[in-house]
């Protein structure tokens, strides 16, 4: 297993559409593995695989509490077949743009099915934090951002804000969510 580097925005490779796994074997399992690790290790509690540059439609997801044991998920080809008319509001946050928190609605439950890390169909009924993140991971599997979902505003002051960043070589500067509060969750991310 390795740390994998997360792609940051505006790499346009976050935009891009992924291709599905045409057999679960053990270079995709060794991928999940990394991804998880490099998952843990940003913190975060979802990654993609276009998150680390590889455009494949594999998911890593792990919404257990820090002081509870880890209870990863691999989505490998998930679909959501079905979302509530019900929707919910979470402040998300994305690895690939970091520091950055926005409030986002979606569906407030979902049904997603997928194969496991065996290649095994599974079907997967989800609501609360972890509905709001397997939505936004499968958007990264589309080329969809959490940010893609805010005001047309909000987001290009976004993106020209990691451009500039990016073109300097740093990492753009925040406020903390919520005020002065400190972030204390680990973000949604891809």
């Amino acid at each position: 297993m390795s740390i994998r580097d997360i792609v940051i925005l505006p790499d346009p490779v976050l935009k891009e559409v992924c291709a599905p796994v045409a057999a679960v074997d053990d270079e995709v399992r060794a991928l999940l593995d990394d991804m998880l690790e490099t998952m843990y290790d940003a913190p975060g509690i979802g990654l993609a695989a276009i998150q680390i540059g590889i455009k494949k439609r594999i998911v890593v997801i792990d919404v257990s509490k820090d002081e509870d044991e880890k209870a990863p998920i691999c989505l490998i080809n998930p679909e959501i077949t079905w979302t509530s008319e019900d929707t919910s509001t979470y402040e998300e946050g994305c690895l690939s743009i970091p520091e950055y928190y926005e409030e986002v609605e979606r569906p407030a439950a979902c049904k997603v099915t997928f194969l496991d890390r065996d290649g095994k169909e599974q079907a997967l009924d989800c609501d609360g934090l972890l509905a709001t993140c397997v939505q936004h991971e499968i958007d990264h599997l589309n080329g969809v951002l959490f940010i893609d979902h805010i005001s047309r505003l909000k987001r290009d002051r976004v993106i020209k804000k990691f451009a500039k960043a990016a073109k300097r070589g740093e990492m753009p500067e925040f406020k903390s969510r919520r005020g002065n509060e400190p972030a204390t969750e680990r973000p949604l991310a891809e």
